[in-house]
């Protein structure tokens, strides 16, 4: 009986680290995808920086305000537009205006690095 007992750990050990193993490859796998898609180097660190900071990426950000290039003034637009639209005194939704809101910080941060890049 006990000979049954120690197989059955055994083989669930064997079973649980090898999940564990696979799980870690497709963890380093997406990290290194995500760091070339931000663009490597310094500009890969201050993107992830800048996500982890506001919570959001950046392409998220502008899938929500709508916009497909960074243009201050068309952000801003946006912005109130929506912030407006989602008033909790008007019906909206406080969810989806405080999303709002964190993408308009994204990509107020976003515009902030660009200038100083070109320096």
């Amino acid at each position: 009986m006990a000979k049954y007992i120690v197989q059955i750990i055994i083989l669930g050990t064997q079973a649980v680290s090898k999940a564990f193993v696979k799980a870690l490859r497709q963890e380093y796998a997406a990290t290194q995808q995500a760091a070339s898609k931000a663009g490597g180097g310094n500009q890969g660190v201050e993107h992830a920086a800048a996500n982890i900071k506001t919570g959001i990426t950046l392409e998220e950000a502008k899938q929500i305000l709508n916009v497909s290039e960074l243009d201050q003034a068309e952000v801003k637009k946006r912005y109130e537009h929506l912030f407006q639209m989602n008033d909790k005194s008007k019906g909206g939704s406080f969810y989806i205006q405080s999303k709002v809101v964190r993408a308009k910080e994204r990509l107020d941060h976003e515009l902030t690095i660009k200038p100083e890049e070109k320096k």
